[in-house]
């Protein structure tokens, strides 16, 4: 909304107007306004929450203080999503088709979550919503943004094209919708399915070579893959980080690492000068959404000071099941998903125990007539509670994993 008023400040020549053009200036205002607004409003809703009376019921796990958190209150995510939403609203540019689709993350997943947090705190019921359910509302969400990346305009990536022997640069350029030279080569637009391998040098990979058996046919049936691909993502990526969600702090300082680090990625990728020094992707538009995720980071970090150890307040699945799909769905759009095993290592494996954990158990128990455990409790971070580790101590240790991960993220752009 800001942004249409300086925008109309900038047609009538006020003196400053400009800087609203930058990415870094309302990216910065962005994290501030974020900060803000979870610092003032968090101890507002926390408060809100008590008085209803909407505590975590904490199941017993045999840890030391792990009754202390009863009652602690819940559906703090809340925070976070009004955080993201109102800075994104006021420093975006609603008319681009990435921001809208972030924007649709947000709530689409924000009222899953609440649907199963609601069910839990005032309906009684420790199931919550049904798991049916919350996969259907991945799916529908993988189905709007897949169907949306194939067919919307704006969502494209420009790709280098080397003329033919037979062929001019100048054939080329003329056959070409508003290309711009780049040496031997020249440029174009183009709608696909690609997506990029980290470490390998020709790292672009197109969803389609998966229909190599088509043919001439396979980049036109391509959706038939990419579709399913990407609520695949969205779906593991938003259960892994709710699944994370069970030590104070954990997923959010989790968050807020992989969110700097889609951050860089989108910042790069998104400007044609630092994207072409690292031969990378160029895609055109999505410069835009640095703005949002920097409210992501800042509402993350702001939740963290009510969510730090002692935590005063939970996100719930309100908040975990949306930060989760947040990631995957903006890795996505700047065609870093084949990145999330390794950005988001830590949700792959507090995912991956609790699949080898319940695997295990259900092998030895039809083998043996008794279920064995490989770890002590899934997800992992139960595991080294039952070890004897203070809670904050995993905590750091996981978040230093976490930053080493992250820069490993951002160094695949050059080691290849």
């Amino acid at each position: 909304m800001l942004y249409y008023l300086f925008d109309w400040l900038q047609k009538i020549d006020f003196p400053g107007a400009g800087v609203f053009y930058f990415i870094s200036f309302r990216a910065s205002m962005a994290i501030i306004f974020s900060l803000v607004i979870s610092l003032l409003f968090g101890k507002r809703i926390i408060n809100y929450l008590q008085k209803k009376q909407v505590g975590e019921t904490v199941r017993d796990l045999g840890i030391e203080g792990q009754d202390k958190k009863r009652g602690t209150p819940t559906m703090g995510g809340m925070i976070i999503l009004i955080s993201i939403i109102i800075p994104t609203l006021l420093l975006g540019n609603l008319k681009n088709t990435y921001i809208i689709l972030m924007l649709v993350t947000t709530i689409w997943l924000g009222i899953v979550g609440f649907a199963d947090d609601y069910i839990k705190v005032f309906k009684k019921d420790k199931e919550g919503l049904s798991g049916w359910l919350k996969i259907l509302g991945q799916v529908v969400l993988g189905l709007i943004i897949g169907i949306t990346m194939l067919a919307s305009d704006q969502i494209i990536v420009r790709e280098k094209v080397m003329p033919a022997d037979n062929e001019s640069k100048q054939e080329v350029i003329n056959d070409m919708l508003l290309p711009e030279e780049a040496g031997d080569y020249v440029t174009r637009d183009v709608k696909n399915t690609k997506t990029t391998i980290p470490f390998l040098k020709h790292n672009e990979f197109d969803y389609a070579y998966l229909l190599w058996f088509l043919g001439d046919k396979a980049v036109k049936w391509s959706w038939l893959v990419f579709i399913p691909a990407i609520i695949l993502i969205v779906t593991a990526v938003s259960n892994g980080a709710n699944m994370t969600d069970g030590l104070d702090g954990l997923a959010t300082g989790l968050s807020a690492i992989i969110g700097t680090t889609l951050g860089i990625l989108a910042y790069l990728s998104g400007n044609i000068i630092y994207s072409e020094y690292l031969n990378i992707m160029y895609i055109p538009n999505t410069g835009e959404l640095v703005i949002y995720m920097a409210a992501f980071i800042g509402a993350t970090i702001g939740f963290m000071w009510y969510n730090s150890f002692p935590a005063q307040v939970f996100m719930g699945d309100t908040g975990s099941l949306s930060l989760g799909g947040i990631i995957a769905v903006f890795a996505i759009l700047i065609r870093k998903e084949l990145l999330i095993p390794i950005m988001c290592g830590i949700f792959f494996i507090e995912s991956l125990s609790v699949l080898i954990q319940v695997s295990y158990f259900k092998y030895t128990k039809s083998k043996y007539g008794e279920g064995r455990r490989i770890f002590r409790m899934a997800p992992l971070h139960h595991h080294y509670q039952l070890k004897g580790y203070p809670e904050p101590k995993i905590v750091i240790r996981f978040l230093i994993v976490g930053i080493l991960l992250a820069v490993i993220s951002v160094i695949t752009l050059k080691i290849r």
